[in-house]
């Protein structure tokens, strides 16, 4: 089946050529790791640009395979193709085919080497690379990033301004993940896009929580296996609260995808999935069977999935909003247990989900338990600035009304050029996708404004690389 959204961005895989870059291992050790180095994957095209002379749009690579992102942020390569741009998508070290250790990369000590310190150190040593290997030393560089590669371009632009002029944060929930806001925020976020749907939906989410609670306190196991078509009877605490966790992992993927067009991103989602679950909760009047359907959304889009199995779906990691599958959400996990700092917990009062914590002293006790490591709640509003960013400059930071991450980022114009663009019917990075004919007239116009920024950042640079000759 053909999906308007993912058909446009799918077109441009045969622009983008994969290609790989010898990285430093470590940059900041001299005696660890010497001068070893590993394969780092990026994808390029100099398909629109006017070489050795048009700027470089560079995406800093997140938490995944580097393909997943590039076909899912089509609007680079559309302004490329306005503003005579090359184009590269830098993958994160430790995710996708860019693995320092191979197959042992995710053993301790191994994995100690995935910081945001590290990354962005590869992506200036890279760009600086590329410009010389490519005849392009005067070429301006913005860097482009959604949701934590939002937070990289944030950072790339407050530690390394002399190799980047501009940052576009789709996004980046830079003050939540620094232990800056309200625990509470994000699943509250999520339970309101719903709740803008219909209150009744609201409602019948919570109402359905509360009898699959009740359920398990009077631990009938074998009902609640039969309800939610389960490959395996819970029979445990632990077996409930992972059923908990898969349910609200499932809202929350339908709160951020919540696109005008279906998409394949993180899941393949309907058009509009909030108002599809919304439809779904409230089609009858058996509650667990529309939540089972409900979260059958994201869990079994295709319907060739026999039954739910409830450790394999879904992994629970120090990322209550879920760190995804296999070696990447490994990775994630790890980082989530060092610098990025996501204490978020819903309580069913500020939001429609059970009560689940996750405060700074669970996060230490799994972390320690997992990774043998102790995060660092604060570092970031050390290290990148927290909410002291008034010396910053030229950084957009972007977001959507309907993104439960979006009140976790900037959400006002904090200077001259630090832009804050908000986009009332947008969810997760939506500016970022690629044109589509189902767009709502605000993300449209969030692009104009970037595109327009950007093409005055791309001057202001140039003017200061010539009177510096």
């Amino acid at each position: 089946m053909k999906l308007r959204g993912t058909v446009l961005t799918m077109s441009f895989r045969p622009v983008l050529s994969e290609k790989y870059f010898t990285q430093t291992m470590d940059h900041f050790n001299f005696n660890s790791m010497g001068n070893r180095t590993f394969l780092q994957r990026y994808l390029i095209t100099d398909k629109y640009w006017d070489k050795g002379h048009g700027p470089i749009f560079f995406y800093t690579g997140n938490e995944g395979d580097i393909w997943e992102f590039a076909l899912n942020s089509g609007f680079i390569l559309e302004l490329a193709n306005q503003q005579r741009a090359l184009v590269v998508f830098a993958e994160h070290r430790y995710y996708g085919k860019s693995l320092p250790f191979g197959k042992d990369s995710f053993n301790i000590p191994q994995i100690g080497l995935l910081t945001v310190e590290q990354a962005l150190a590869d992506y200036s040593i890279m760009i600086r690379e590329l410009k010389k290997e490519l005849t392009a030393t005067q070429c301006p560089v913005i860097v482009f990033g959604g949701s934590y590669g939002g937070m990289l371009s944030v950072y790339m632009r407050l530690k390394y301004p002399n190799v980047v002029a501009g940052a576009l944060a789709a996004s980046a929930p830079i003050l939540s993940t620094a232990g800056l806001g309200d625990p509470r925020q994000f699943f509250r976020d999520v339970t309101a896009d719903f709740e803008s749907v219909s209150p009744k939906c609201r409602d019948a989410v919570r109402e359905a929580f509360h009898q699959l609670k009740e359920l398990a306190v009077e631990q009938e196991y074998g009902l609640i296996q039969s309800e939610f078509n389960l490959c395996k009877a819970p029979s445990s605490a632990q077996d409930i609260h992972q059923l908990f966790g898969l349910l609200r992992n499932a809202f929350t993927m339908m709160a951020m995808m919540d696109y005008p067009y279906p998409t394949h991103f993180m899941g393949n989602m309907p058009a509009y999935p909030v108002k599809v679950a919304c439809e779904t909760m409230l089609s009858g009047s058996n509650l667990l069977t529309n939540l089972k359907n409900t979260a059958g959304i994201l869990y079994n889009s295709t319907g060739a999935l026999m039954c739910f199995d409830l450790y394999s779906l879904y992994v629970e990691c120090a990322d209550p909003t879920g760190c995804g599958l296999g070696f990447d959400s490994m990775a994630w996990d790890y980082q989530a247990c060092t610098e990025v700092n996501l204490c978020f917990e819903s309580n069913n009062v500020t939001d429609m989900f059970p009560p689940m914590t996750f405060t700074g002293e669970e996060r230490e006790r799994y972390c320690l338990k997992r990774w043998s490591v102790v995060p660092r709640p604060d570092w970031f509003q050390v290290q990148f600035w927290g909410d002291a960013l008034s010396t910053a400059t030229n950084i957009i930071f972007s977001n959507g009304d309907l993104d439960p991450w979006a009140n976790g980022g900037v959400r006002k114009t904090l200077s001259s050029s630090l832009i804050a663009i908000n986009i009332p019917e947008g969810a997760h990075h939506l500016d970022l996708r690629g044109h589509n004919d189902a767009d709502p007239m605000s993300v449209l116009s969030a692009r104009k404004t970037e595109a327009d920024i950007i093409a005055e950042w791309v001057k202001m640079e140039r003017r200061r690389i010539q009177l510096s000759l």
